[in-house]
């Protein structure tokens, strides 16, 4: 018992100690920068129970602010600036820069996840042996998904072939490569300036996830709903080196503790609930349309994606990657969530 005892106050003597240290910690202003708007549910769940967690972790010495909405400059600049530091971290989509990250870039091709939760775990888990090359200029936080999306448009698109002609804002550069596989335009514009460039008829349609419809106001430019959980897009939270060099231990331990891949599946999770539940919002709305496509729709949309495949194994192939395995590795971490396609 008296062991015991000498134990136990050991035990409080040094967690006393520990909250001491990291109170004497210098405090730390974390700039997170991302590019959706404020009421988007990445930032209302994801971002700020992150944020909120580094702050008790770390005994209120890490504060996190967070600039939505391109505050800090335009959606496809956000690696840069984590790079440069006009952002101490930034989420990305790696897909707006086409050809720059080849790997992460697997998990854009049609039919490959089922659902965002497990598939951001997986993809998070996967990506770690390639992120410290491939981001080789920030720290890699975490990587996620978000729920499958699909072709939302002005004219009904049910089959392949629905899409020649027609302009097409791509969510990411492989969605891109799929629209001008099928005969369609492109339309580069980010998200934010998506509505705008639907209402003036410089795109006819565009790849987006349900719900983000409707937190972009879409659903005002858009009428017919492609029913078929085709695609995702990969995202990544990087942060500027030189910051977390400058931290302490203990912060730096509260920084790593937080960029997992069990904290890649939390922050995307509230994000996936939101999204999934835009398609029955939107099956409901007046002037809307979903359309089913039928089992030889759904081959031929399989069939006419099985390019990309390729195309991405000769693009990591030629960065120095076994594009076999990789994929393989991405398709068992995948399989083992419940999450593959």
């Amino acid at each position: 018992m008296f062991r015991n005892r000498i134990l136990a106050t050991t035990v409080a003597a040094f967690a006393l100690l520990s909250g001491a240290a990291l109170a004497q910690d210098a405090p730390v202003e974390l700039r997170l920068a991302h590019w959706v708007p404020p009421q988007h549910p990445l930032q209302v769940h994801g971002m700020t129970e992150w944020a909120e967690s580094v702050k008790e972790a770390s005994g209120g010495s890490i504060n996190v602010t967070i600039y939505p909405a391109q505050q800090l400059g335009q959606a496809a600049d956000h690696y840069d600036m984590a790079r440069d530091g006009i952002a101490d971290i930034a989420f990305i989509n790696p897909g707006y820069q086409p050809g720059r990250f080849p790997v992460i870039a697997a998990g854009e091709l049609p039919f490959l996840i089922s659902n965002a939760k497990g598939g951001s775990a997986g993809l998070d888990a996967w990506y770690r042996q390639y992120s410290e090359k491939e981001m080789a200029e920030v720290k890699v936080c975490l990587v996620h998904f978000h729920s499958p999306g699909t072709f939302h448009s002005k004219q009904p698109i049910k089959a392949p072939g629905d899409v020649e002609g027609m302009k097409v804002r791509p969510a990411h550069a492989t969605m891109a490569s799929f629209v001008t596989l099928l005969g369609g335009q492109n339309a580069q514009v980010s998200a934010p300036e998506s509505r705008d460039a639907l209402e003036r008829g410089v795109a006819d349609a565009i790849t987006f996830p349900w719900n983000s419809i409707l937190i972009f106001g879409i659903d005002k430019a858009v009428n017919y709903h492609l029913d078929m959980p085709l695609y995702a897009t990969t995202f990544a939270w990087v942060m500027n080196k030189d910051k977390f060099a400058s931290m302490s231990e203990s912060q730096q331990k509260v920084i790593d503790d937080h960029c997992n891949s069990e904290w890649a599946e939390r922050v995307a999770s509230g994000w996936a609930d939101n999204e999934d539940s835009g398609r029955e919002k939107i099956a409901a709305m007046e002037g809307h349309e979903m359309i089913v496509p039928s089992e030889e729709d759904v081959a031929a949309w399989r069939e006419a994606a099985q390019p990309l495949r390729d195309q991405w194994a000769e693009k990591v192939t030629a960065a120095g990657v076994d594009a076999k395995a990789a994929m393989d590795g991405l398709t068992s971490e995948l399989e083992s969530r419940g999450a593959a396609y």
